[in-house]
């Protein structure tokens, strides 16, 4: 989710993974996939930017990816 403020100032809070694409028409105006468009102060690039950092922030959060070999039991390449 991104916070955004709607053309008139009233904030607003967007799932950014239901985005399908931007507008600049001057205002930026962000079309949904549920067909619903928002007008937002923010520019389309502010607008990227907070997508991005918001997805890096749930990338952060998970656990590293480890090697597949580190995932089998010790014996497992024994056995082959």
């Amino acid at each position: 989710m991104i916070r955004l403020t709607r053309i008139n100032r009233v904030p607003l809070v967007l799932n950014s993974d239901l985005i399908e694409h931007l507008e600049v028409t001057p205002d930026t105006v962000i079309a949904m996939t549920t067909g619903d468009k928002f007008m937002v102060l923010e520019s389309a690039d502010d607008v990227i930017q907070k997508v991005v950092e918001f997805r890096r922030s749930i990338a952060d959060r998970l656990p590293p990816i480890s090697e597949p070999d580190e995932q089998l039991p010790a014996h497992y390449n024994e056995e082959r």
